[in-house]
């Protein structure tokens, strides 16, 4: 038995996959984060670009960090000297939350031990729930305008946020094979989606049209493609297009408008054109109702349609109520004469 188990870690060596054999006494954070970005599964992650830049960013404070030497007071102190760097709350939480991501699937593998596990657990956010919900809705003609001012790689890739409610990683990472033209559907599969989830998404006219125009590389599968290759990064042209036409760009900006809120546009025209909650959740991928209403926006314009729906009703309920009355009064007087005539 000895000698099998030597026999192991001269091979786990030979491939360099020693952090199987060791414990978090002696790996860095930078070694856990090789192993960790190395998963298979979370490099499918659509988001993975973003998980990356995470942990980077983390590395630049504690990559040469024993994993075991790591105190809350280290990761509190990174908050503050974060925000003193005029960093956003969102962004601070979100490169602490993907170390923390990356230290529960390392302990689920034995890779860190409990301690570890609570060093992050009892770090709180900086963000508290919810207040970072946005409420950004593109107009019709703001639609219609960034549409006329973005780059041609982009504008499919609006078309298709507008219309389907996708997220970015969906339609960045579509490809070819999963989109049927004829019958104007587009099948995401479980490995495609965020909630893991498989979903049929109709294509509308519009899109349609949009989407048979798309040129198609010989060299690769993927539906929205720049100078031949997949697009990865539409931040910047986006804001091109924004500033061509005088949309405000930006999360934190006043007003500002960013690529993810036109899945929440759909969702609130959706909700508008009269389609069933149930059937939009089908469609975006909500699981809960919490989720849809967070992209579900309720404007000036839904509250004023409620208050004059409001006013009808009362009104109708009013003349309802005054013609009942006044049938009553002809009743009483035709009974009254009718009697009076034949005494």
């Amino acid at each position: 038995m000895v000698r099998k188990a030597e026999s192991k870690k001269v091979v786990q060596r030979a491939e360099k996959r020693l952090l199987d054999i060791k414990q978090d006494s002696l790996i860095t954070f930078e070694e856990l984060t090789t192993w960790y970005l190395g998963l298979q599964k979370v490099k499918a992650l659509s988001s993975f670009w973003r998980l990356k830049l995470a942990m980077d960013r983390f590395n630049s404070e504690f990559g040469g960090t024993i994993v075991s030497r790591l105190k809350p007071a280290d990761l509190e102190n990174c908050q503050a000297k974060r925000s003193a760097e005029k960093k956003a709350p969102a962004t601070i939480d979100q490169e602490i939350g993907a170390a923390k991501n990356m230290v529960y699937k390392a302990f689920d593998n034995g890779l860190v031990a409990g301690d570890t596990l609570k060093t992050f657990k009892v770090i709180k956010k900086l963000l508290k729930r919810n207040t970072n919900a946005r409420k950004r809705v593109l107009t019709p003609p703001e639609f219609q305008s960034l549409m006329v001012n973005a780059s041609r790689h982009l504008k499919g890739i609006l078309a298709a946020a507008y219309y389907t409610g996708m997220r970015e990683g969906e339609i960045l990472h579509l490809t070819w094979d999963k989109v049927d033209l004829k019958n104007s559907l587009i099948q995401l599969a479980a490995s495609d989606t965020k909630d893991k989830e498989p979903r049929t998404i109709p294509i509308c006219d519009e899109l349609l049209e949009v989407m048979k125009s798309i040129p198609r590389s010989i060299q690769g599968s993927h539906v929205f493609l720049h100078r031949g290759g997949p697009v990865v990064d539409i931040r910047g042209t986006l804001k091109k297009a924004c500033k061509g036409s005088e949309i405000t760009y930006g999360r934190f900006a006043k007003d500002g408008f960013i690529f993810h809120d036109l899945r929440r546009t759909f969702n609130t025209n959706m909700r508008k054109a009269g389609v069933a909650e149930s059937v939009i959740m089908a469609v975006t991928g909500h699981s809960t109702r919490e989720m849809f209403d967070r992209y579900n926006t309720v404007d000036v314009e839904d509250t004023r349609g409620a208050v004059n729906r409001l006013q009808e009703y009362v009104s109708n309920v009013d003349q309802t109520v005054d013609q009942a009355a006044k049938d009553v009064l002809q009743y009483l007087w035709k009974f009254l004469t009718e009697k009076a005539f034949y005494h």
